[in-house]
């Protein structure tokens, strides 16, 4: 078993780059979570199709959100990238997220070697409004048909908030 939080640190973060581990694959109905006491991939629930992941969502190893889990990404690709596979990927942002009264970062990153993309997409304005929306949409929805709780997006912001929101999220790790 491979316990990331141990195996990878979160990253370079003067050179706007991050370690993230991916747990769900874009267009992906399957919620994975990794299990950080065993060290596995499991199978939380299957949502409705209409709630497929609009990119590749996973975490950053040896962080904390104050949610309690491990600080989340979200990776864009050209292509959805499996399960337990783990990228250097270059920061463009953070989607601000409360999910039941609490905060529930999202990372925003491309692949810091995809020289296709990476080379295109150089900030989160680069991403398109379609884009955000498409995002917006999905994480203030995706629990409505179940009502698993209340979900609220609070807007995106820049690399520097970004920085902000992983160097909390690290030391938070680092003081449990």
């Amino acid at each position: 078993m491979t316990d990331y939080n141990k195996l990878y640190t979160p990253g370079d973060l003067d050179n706007l780059k991050i370690n993230t581990v991916v747990e769900i694959s874009e267009k992906s109905i399957l919620k994975i979570e990794y299990n950080r006491d065993k060290g596995t991939f499991e199978l939380d629930r299957v949502e409705p199709a209409i709630f497929a992941k609009p990119s590749n969502y996973g975490f950053i190893p040896a962080t904390l959100d104050d949610d309690g889990d491990e600080l989340d990404t979200l990776l864009v690709t050209p292509e959805p990238i499996p399960t337990g596979v783990v990228v250097e990927a270059k920061i463009l942002g953070v989607l601000n997220f409360e999910d039941g009264g609490e905060m529930d970062h999202k990372i925003i990153c491309v692949p810091a070697t995809d020289y296709d993309n990476g080379e295109r997409i150089q900030s989160l304005d680069d991403l398109g409004e379609a884009w955000k929306s498409k995002v917006e949409y999905h994480f203030s929805t995706y629990k409505d048909l179940k009502k698993r709780g209340t979900t609220k997006v609070l807007g995106f912001g820049d690399v520097a908030a970004a920085i902000e929101v992983i160097k909390d999220c690290i030391k938070r790790y680092k003081s449990q």
